[in-house]
């Protein structure tokens, strides 16, 4: 098994990600291209942006962070479902141009627009397209946003049935959206097709993106199953203070 270590990455969100990085030999999840104009007219500026912090942090590995703002692989408009596919496709090549073997994406899933038995059947039929065009060792990971639960996200994964698909808790997330379910059953239903996570705290109101140990969360718990989990998944702490969360790591023995 992987060490923790070996397993772990820091959002370029944070402004201290870079110099924490270096000092703890970790990876890093580059965020510039969330935002899908960075890709595009802007992309020159972003590249260099994404590939300075890259070299500060001295990172050797890093996971990519595809846009997400009006993009769903279960789109019903054919024009935003091609938008989507082109989004996805250009967010692969930058991955690996960066030598990244890891992309999110986010579900894409909206309440009240969706009925779940529709949107996982666009999702497996766009992810099987995707994968076909994917390197084998390229892993997309799908990360929970606004789903209240995670079964329509692990019957998607189930049906394409492909290793290079997988999700990404987010546990900030699933706190926040949480119904009818606690966030210790939710990562019971994930951990068997889990390939990363999304760390960070909050107090169930918004998406604070706070450091481990500010926040609502047992974070131990979390980090306790995570680890009992599968070896090769990652992880991303996602807060905005990366400093103070690997310093909560350190006190409790995880690193």
């Amino acid at each position: 098994m992987t060490s923790l270590k070996d397993r772990l990455y820091l959002t370029t969100i944070s402004p201290d990600a870079e110099e924490t990085a270096r000092q703890f030999g970790l990876g890093l999840e580059i965020a510039e291209f969330c935002t899908a104009e960075n890709m595009d007219v802007q992309f020159s500026k972003w590249d260099r942006v994404a590939r300075d912090k890259l070299k500060e942090a001295g990172a050797d590995r890093c996971v990519l962070h595809a846009p997400f703002y009006e993009l769903t692989p279960a789109a019903i408009d054919p024009l935003v479902l091609d938008v989507t596919k082109r989004r996805y496709r250009h967010a692969r090549e930058i991955a690996l141009s960066y030598g990244a073997r890891r992309m999110v994406v986010h579900s894409g899933f909206m309440p009240y627009v969706y009925f779940p038995e529709f949107f996982i059947e666009r999702s497996v039929l766009f992810y099987r397209e995707f994968l076909d065009e994917t390197p084998e060792d390229f892993t997309v990971l799908v990360e929970n946003v606004l789903e209240s639960n995670p079964d329509a996200l692990v019957e998607i994964v189930r049906q394409v049935g492909d290793k290079r698909l997988r999700l990404c808790l987010d546990v900030g997330h699933a706190n926040l959206m949480k119904q009818g379910i606690t966030l210790e059953e939710w990562l019971e239903k994930v951990l068997p097709f889990l390939g990363h996570a999304h760390l960070h705290n909050n107090h169930g109101k918004s998406d604070e993106h706070n450091p481990l140990g500010d926040g609502e969360i047992d974070m131990d718990r979390v980090m306790r199953r995570l680890l009992e989990g599968p070896g090769d998944a990652t992880i991303t702490i996602e807060s905005r203070g990366s400093r103070t969360s690997m310093a909560w790591l350190q006190e409790r023995g995880y690193l």
